[in-house]
């Protein structure tokens, strides 16, 4: 089974942290990556860029709008994802025992979902990292 695990912060709960404090931060998230995919369950991992790049996106009187930044009024943002694959959520928990950027947020896991079109029985593309 494939599961999607997005970490959650709220904003502003790292501004405290040095230079030297994300250094040593990232260091340790990348190495806890290597473990899992050694472990033959992280597919792709990655934090993403700030809250003042993110672009909100939806519908309204049936065009397309686009919004600067997520929802104003979220407490909690997502600041990163990883890509798994395991047996089980079961099988998932004590990977994450060790997890450093737990120390800041909070990560969410949930089961991804295939579904198929409808007429052609097509699933959605499978992930690939180079698009040749």
């Amino acid at each position: 089974m494939r599961f999607m695990a997005l970490v959650y912060f709220e904003p502003g709960s790292m501004d405290h942290l040095t230079a030297e404090d994300f250094r040593q931060l990232d260091d340790a998230t990348i190495a806890h990556d290597h473990k899992l995919r050694q472990s033959g369950h992280l597919i792709y991992a990655s934090p993403l860029a700030g809250l003042e790049t993110a672009r909100s996106l939806r519908f309204q009187d049936g065009a397309l709008i686009s919004i600067d930044g997520p929802y104003a009024e979220a407490k909690e943002v997502v600041g990163g994802f990883l890509l798994l694959e395991a047996e089980s959520m079961e099988a998932l928990m004590p990977l994450f025992e060790d997890d450093p950027i737990l120390k800041y947020g909070r990560m969410e896991i949930r089961p991804l979902v295939v579904h198929t079109h409808s007429r052609s029985g097509e699933q959605r593309p499978e992930f690939a990292l180079d698009r040749d």
